[in-house]
This record gives C-alpha cells, sequence and structure tokens, in this order.
C-alpha cells in the first residue's frame, strides 16, 4: 500500500501516556533523583573510554605477540560498540546530562568510533524514534536491502528463504558498511526513512569528512605507520576483524528491540494516520530484553530497555531498570501490550524466528497460494 509522505498519529485519548510520565515524575521527585548520568553511569563511561584508550594504545605498542594483537583488536571493536551504547547514546540524545556541552563532548566521541553524529541524529533521534517498525518510514528498518528483509509489508526475494541463516554474518559487516560508506550515502540522499533532507548546513559537511578522515588515520594509518611486527596483510585481517565483532555487537543488540516475535509492524491508512496514539504505537513496536540480567544491562547501555527508552528519551539509561515496572504495571492498566524477552539468549532466538518467517516461510506460503490459484 502506498502511504503518504506525512504520518499523523491517534491523539491520546486514554491518557496512557500522560499517565505513566506523571508516575516516572514521581518516581525521581520522590526519590530526589536527577533523570541524568547517575555514579554507575559516569563508572561506565570511565570503564568503557578507559578500556576502549587502553586497548588502542597496547595495540600501538607493538609489544606483544601477533594473537595477543588480535585479540585485542577484536577487544578494541567490541568496546568501541559498548561506547556507543553506553556514552554516545545517551548523550546524543541529550540525557546523560543537563549541560548541553556535556552532552555535546561526550556525543562527538561518535564521530572517534567512525560514525557521524549528525546523521545519527536525524536516522535515530528523529526517524526511527517517531516512525518505529513503520514501512517505508522507519530508516532502520532498512538492513542489507535485496539480502535481508525483516517487515512483513516486503515480499521476500528467493535468496531470503536463507536469510535467518546469512543474516548474522552481514551484521558484522555493519560497522564497516556504516564508516565507509552509510554515511556518506544518507548525507547526500534527498532523505531518510520518510524524512526529507534536502539541504545540510556546510560544517556538518566538513564534520562529516574531517572526522571520517581523522578516524581512518587512527585507525589504519598510525597502525600501519607504528607497527612493524605485522604486515600489510596481517593488519587488514586484524582490521577487517575488529570491525566484524563492532558490527556484529551493533547489528544484533539493535535487532533484538524491533525485530523480535509479537511485535507489530502497523502501516499508516492511505490519508497517513495511523490508529493509534504515538506512546501505544511504541508498546506494540518494541520489546526488551534481559531486564533482570545485571551484565545485560551494564554492556547493552539501556538498548535492552528500548520501550522505557522510547518512552523517555531524555532520561540516563542507568535509570530504566528502575521504570520498567511503573511502565509495565502502567501498560497492562491501560490495556496495551508490554514485549519483553527474558534474556539475550531467547530474544536471540525470537529474533532468528522472525527472520525465517520473514524470508522461508513467507516465500513457502506464497508458492503455495499460487499452486493453489493454479489448480
Amino acid at each position: 500500500m502506498k502511504v503518504n509522505e506525512q504520518v499523523k498519529f491517534a491523539k491520546d485519548y486514554t491518557g496512557f501516556y500522560a499517565k505513566v510520565r506523571e508516575r516516572a515524575d514521581h518516581y525521581f521527585t520522590s526519590k530526589n533523583l536527577s533523570r541524568n548520568a547517575d555514579a554507575l553511569m559516569i563508572f561506565k563511561t570511565v570503564f568503557f573510554l578507559g578500556g576502549t584508550f587502553s586497548l588502542y594504545l597496547l595495540i600501538l605498542s607493538d609489544s606483544f605477540s601477533l594473537w595477543t594483537m588480535f585479540a585485542m583488536a577484536i577487544g578494541l571493536g567490541v568496546f568501541s560498540a559498548f561506547i556507543g551504547f553506553n556514552v554516545c547514546h545517551d548523550a546524543i540524545h541529550g540525557s546523560y546530562s543537563s549541560n548541553t556541552f556535556v552532552n555535546t563532548a561526550l556525543g562527538s566521541i561518535f564521530n572517534l568510533i567512525g560514525a557521524n553524529v549528525y546523521n545519527w541524529k536525524i536516522s535515530h533521534n528523529l526517524v526511527h524514534h517517531t516512525f518505529t517498525n513503520i514501512h517505508e518510514h522507519d530508516d532502520d528498518l532498512v538492513v542489507a536491502p535485496g539480502l535481508v528483509t525483516v517487515c512483513p509489508q516486503e515480499s521476500p526475494l528467493p535468496i531470503q528463504r536463507y536469510q535467518h541463516f546469512y543474516a548474522f554474518l552481514l551484521y558484522g559487516m555493519a560497522s564497516l558498511a556504516w564508516i565507509f560508506a552509510k554515511d556518506y550515502i544518507k548525507f547526500f540522499q534527498s532523505k531518510i526513512g520518510s524524512h526529507a533532507t534536502p539541504r545540510h548546513p556546510r560544517i556538518e559537511l566538513f564534520k562529516l569528512f574531517f572526522f571520517k578522515i581523522l578516524y581512518y588515520i587512527l585507525v589504519i594509518v598510525l597502525p600501519l605507520m607504528l607497527i612493524d611486527s605485522i604486515t600489510w596483510w596481517q593488519f587488514a585481517i586484524g582490521f577487517v576483524c575488529m570491525q566484524m565483532a563492532k558490527g556484529f555487537v551493533l547489528g544484533l543488540v539493535f535487532q533484538l528491540a524491533h525485530i523480535v516475535e509479537g511485535l507489530e509492524f502497523p502501516e499508516p491508512d492511505t490519508s497517513g494516520q495511523m490508529e493509534d496514539a504515538w506512546a501505544a504505537h511504541q508498546m506494540r513496536t518494541t520489546a526488551n530484553f534481559g531486564v533482570q540480567n545485571f551484565f545485560t544491562c551494564f554492556f547493552c547501555g539501556g538498548l535492552n530497555m528500548q520501550i522505557e527508552h522510547h518512552l523517555f528519551p531524555k532520561v540516563c539509561h542507568t535509570h530504566y531498570r528502575a521504570l520498567s515496572a511503573i511502565v509495565k504495571s502502567t501498560a497492562h492498566e491501560y490495556g496495551l501490550p508490554y514485549f519483553e524477552n527474558d534474556s539475550f539468549s531467547t530474544a536471540l532466538a525470537s529474533h532468528y524466528r522472525l527472520l525465517r518467517k520473514f524470508g522461508k516461510e513467507a516465500l513457502d506460503s506464497n508458492s503455495i497460494r499460487a499452486k493453489e490459484l493454479v489448480v
């Protein structure tokens, strides 16, 4: 169905969003808590930034065996993803601190791990958070065109019969695509999702190329200049594996919040009108996982509690675990779903089954219907 470019959500006649915000406000005021970073968040910031910087310097020191440096390169890739989850994500949303300078400074680190803050604010903060799981509007539903389909509105291609096997390999390539192609493509295309981006400030064009070149110098030029114990092809293998480790972590964690069983992929009518109010829409299109597991929460940076994040993007993620009980009880009170998987592994299994459903099962179903029509 062709959808209107302007999606309009229904009014929140039930009062769910107002009530859940009221209860969240009461939680913070009654406990005299800030909505921004707490001691745990500061510790995580030091831990992940310090770990990344240490691994980088240790690799450049060229003081270890080939296999040890390879392991550290993998660790550097994983820690880079964790910086994105645990530090930059909050800062770019403005939830890390009440001080704009602090948010801008910490958010800028996103540029130093190969991404682009400006593009992210449009594609994630604006487009994804507004049009979650809406086909042709949510840019996050575009994973690997022609290879992976993650929504029921798309007719799968024959190769996608096997996407539940190879999709995970493609997730690993997400970082390589991001640092060498994705940001450039997004910056120069006319729209992201359904959001028109006809012109960008010149300073953002400068930042795009400046920080990309800086990143290439940091992760390619300097290592090749300073590490004498490895050959260029050994470096290339290490670099690709580092980026694949980062991409694999990024790809998996983001997919498990919106592409799992039970979630909906609603469509607007021909006038662009959605059936639900925005907050109710978020409850139907978003899922949590591993909320009770400390390590999942620690490393995923609140991305395993996307329900709370979508409703309260200006709240630091270290508060989401406490807010989850409030959101869950309020959702049930208003007859709204609250989707959650008990662990990372159960969410992963659910994602695998959904990939299979949108690929192989959809193709098999189409084949059966075609045969029935012939008969």
